[in-house]
């Protein structure tokens, strides 16, 4: 929960006034994002919060929904799964399941992931929450949970329906949040090609054979929507997420996407400003059994920075006071402020690393003193 507390903020922060940003590449959609999945900072964007039809990139979500079922046991890898009416007749890209034909867990991911097949995720939502409804309902909570509050699922699929959108800023958070909480399977969004009964699709992302730093993530496309691509790229040890929503062919999602990610990788740098635990400052405390609080971040605190211009970043810390007893551990305590240039470059929150209870009465009883007269 730190991370998506902290992934908003960012989200939310200005980076800087584009005197002091590099000037990001004109792309050919109607809303893009390049995201920094380690900072879950927007780099670069293009109309970010339009709400737009996401199409088959609903599929992240319903991957997340079903690989939680995973993770708690609910379903299991090799449990095969019978194949509905429903499933089986429901239009669209298809992996080719067929009725009196079980198919395990298994085989519905690679379906869904890498053949993009809307039975698979109709079977795999039935095999959840019973009904696809259901199914939606589990998605939108989800979604909710995540902080992707311009979000909303009617289906599993990403067929179009006046009720089923999202955004560019959101989709990003989603896949960012797809890869981090489910490692082990990830790795999946990176195969090319599947074989299922008898036959072999390939991977629509076509980034996979261009850019060998792509792994991820996915594609989408209906008539309304237009051509979308999630791509996820990794370099060294820098990930960035690059979405573009709305562009005019399959050709031009995966040459934006390009751009978007190679501007990131050329122009940014992950910086650490703070490691873990790491006092940025000693905050007075009144009314506690100690008189200061050891204030930091409770995870390393890394930023992207232009290349060659972390030496022009200043910080000043802005601490809540009066600070009174009971301070507890991971409280947010000071907000550490960050200019670029003398311009602003982003807010963050700033935590206690430990707790300070509170002080005896006469300890107390001196402090509200001591506050009277200050």
């Amino acid at each position: 929960m730190r991370f998506l507390a902290f992934l908003a903020l960012c989200c939310l922060s200005v980076l800087a006034q584009a005197q002091t940003l590099p000037q990001a590449p004109t792309i050919a959609a109607k809303s893009w994002l390049l995201l920094d999945y380690s900072t879950g900072q927007a780099l670069a964007s293009y109309n970010p919060d339009d709400r737009v039809e996401p199409a088959s990139l609903t599929k992240l979500m319903t991957a997340y929904v079903v690989l939680g079922a995973l993770k708690e046991g609910r379903l299991k890898p090799d449990q095969a799964l019978p194949v509905s009416e429903r499933a089986w007749k429901t239009p669209g890209s298809r992996m080719f399941i067929e009725p009196r034909k079980p198919v395990t867990v298994d085989e519905l991911l690679r379906g869904m992931i890498v053949q993009s097949g809307n039975d698979a995720c109709i079977a795999l939502a039935e095999a959840v929450a019973g009904s696809e409804e259901a199914f939606a309902q589990m998605m939108n909570r989800e979604a909710q949970r995540l902080g992707l509050k311009a979000t909303r699922f009617a289906n599993a699929t990403g067929l179009s329906d006046p009720q089923h959108y999202s955004t560019a800023r959101d989709l990003g958070a989603l896949a960012a949040a797809l890869i981090r909480d489910f490692p082990e399977h990830y790795p999946l969004y990176a195969l090319r090609e599947y074989t299922y009964n008898r036959i072999t699709q390939a991977n629509r992302n076509r980034l996979l054979w261009l850019d060998p730093a792509v792994d991820g993530v996915k594609t989408g496309h209906t008539e309304n929507a237009g051509y979308c691509l999630v791509a996820s790229a990794k370099r060294g040890p820098r990930r960035l997420l690059s979405v573009v929503m709305g562009a005019a062919s399959d050709g031009m999602r995966t040459q934006e996407s390009q751009k978007l990610l190679n501007f990131g990788f050329q122009f940014f740098d992950s910086v650490k400003l703070y490691g873990k635990d790491q006092e940025v400052s000693r905050l007075r405390v009144w009314k506690g059994a100690q008189n200061t609080v050891r204030a930091g971040f409770l995870e390393d605190f890394t930023l992207s920075l232009p290349k060659g211009m972390a030496e022009n970043l200043k910080a000043s810390l802005v601490s809540q006071q009066p600070l009174l007893a009971p301070v507890l551990k991971g409280q947010r305590i000071a907000t550490l402020k960050l200019s670029l240039d003398d311009r602003p470059y982003g807010e963050y929150p700033v935590v206690a690393l430990e707790t300070v209870p509170v002080a005896g009465m006469i300890g107390r009883a001196w402090d509200a003193m001591r506050l009277w007269f200050e």
